[in-house]
Order: structure tokens, then C-alpha cells, then sequence
């Protein structure tokens, strides 16, 4: 035990993002921006490595797998169906975008819905919900400050009766 001690890692490096190493490696991967719960659970799988072992104990050799991995998962075996990005809207392909790719990706798809002034660009816009969502009880964010209801005065005890 005392060997294996002297070769855990508190912070491993994989897809430029550093990981816990005292976090299991299933939930360590959800660190990374664009990577979810299933989809490292499937990153795991096509690797070989054992979810749940912490990421401190993994080796370079398997800390390279990862990074390959997660960096083309179409030509590494995992399955397309999990992809954020499907039908690439430019392109036609399937992808898998992580960190700073994701957001700029995202970014660039609501300016050109804006652009175009679809109903889910103006929705966005305005900051209202755009997936249907009801608005009478509920985005009081968007909305601003709840503003009371204030009472009539209530008439002055024994005054003006004759």
C-alpha cells in the first residue's frame, strides 16, 4: 500500500482540464466541460480502465488512453448516439465537443438563430424560456422583482359618523 501511496497524483491532466485525483475516474471526467456521467462511464468502458478507481492511481499509459479517447471518440469505438452535437449544422457530421469548443460552438448557433429571427432566437432574445415552457407562475428571474399588492387604507375608528 505504501508504493501505491508514493505514486498517487492529487491532480491528473487530461483534455487540458485538471482532475481530483481522490475522485473515482467516472465521476473525475464529469469535471470536463461537455463530458457527462454516461458518457465517461462509456469513455471507461472503451478504454479498459476501471471506473471506479480513483484518477490519482491511474498511470500515464492510461491517462493517454483517456486523453486519445476523449479527443476522437467516432474512430475509438464510442458509440454516435451519445455525441453532443449530432448533424453538425455546417458540416452534416457527428461530434463530440468538450470544453471551450462547446461553448463557443453554442455561442455561434444562438447568434445565427437570432440573425435569422426564429421564434427560438427571439425567445432567447428576450430571455423567456423557448422550449414551451409555461410563464404565468414561474421564470420570475427573467421577469424581474415580485411587486406587491398594496391595501386601500382602512377607515379611521370613530371619526367622521354623525
Amino acid at each position: 500500500m505504501a508504493e501505491k501511496q508514493a505514486n498517487f497524483r492529487h491532480i491528473v491532466r487530461v483534455a487540458n482540464v485538471d482532475l481530483p485525483g481522490e475522485k473515482q475516474t467516472r465521476f473525475a471526467l464529469t469535471k470536463i466541460k461537455g463530458i457527462g456521467i454516461n458518457f465517461a462511464d462509456s469513455i471507461c468502458a472503451v478504454t479498459g480502465v476501471d471506473k471506479n478507481v480513483k484518477v490519482g492511481m491511474l498511470g500515464d499509459e492510461d491517462v493517454k488512453k483517456l486523453n486519445d479517447i476523449i479527443q476522437t471518440p467516432k474512430e475509438n469505438g464510442v458509440p454516435v448516439w451519445m455525441f453532443n452535437r449530432r448533424k453538425d449544422y455546417t458540416t452534416g457530421e457527428d461530434q463530440h465537443l468538450i470544453t471551450g469548443s462547446l461553448g463557443f460552438v453554442k455561442e455561434n448557433d444562438l447568434k445565427r438563430l437570432k440573425k435569422i429571427k426564429t421564434l427560438r432566437g427571439m425567445r432567447h432574445q428576450k430571455g423567456l424560456p423557448v422550449r414551451g415552457q409555461r410563464t404565468r407562475s414561474n421564470f420570475r428571474k427573467s421577469k424581474g422583482k415580485v411587486i406587491g399588492v398594496k391595501k386601500k387604507a382602512a377607515p379611521a375608528k370613530g371619526g367622521a359618523k354623525k
